[in-house]
């Protein structure tokens, strides 16, 4: 059974970090792309980053880009995603999902979702 565990989030203000962590278990984060998308209260669930599989390329949101970072520790089964210099906008609950499929900017989310994890950013 595939379990994706998020943690990290929090409260912060505007131009503030922080760091989210995806513990994954039941299947190795390099046998799939893993991916972090998040929604914001009366929108939809968007995009956000990717590394994938093979070769470990990551790709992002305009949004984004520049501020926040994908990785993965192989030995650890994690993924993380580093914000920085986070803006009131980044306020949404994030998830961390598995087996996340598309090409450059346009991703959907695969199989497998954590439960989320809330990132609220004060003005």
């Amino acid at each position: 059974q595939v379990q994706l565990v998020e943690s990290g989030g929090g409260l912060v203000q505007a131009g503030g970090s922080l760091r989210l962590s995806c513990a994954v278990s039941g299947r190795t984060v390099s046998s799939s792309s893993m991916g972090w998308f998040r929604q914001a209260p009366g929108k939809e669930r968007e995009f956000v980053a990717v590394i994938t599989w093979s070769g470990g390329r990551t790709y992002y949101a305009d949004s984004v880009k520049g501020r926040f970072t994908i990785s993965r520790d192989n030995v650890k089964n994690t993924v993380y995603l580093q914000m920085n210099n986070l803006k009131p906008e980044d306020t949404a609950v994030y998830y961390c999902n598995g087996e996340t499929h598309g090409y450059g900017n346009k991703w959907s989310g695969g199989n497998y979702w954590g439960q989320g994890t809330q990132v609220t950013v004060s003005s």
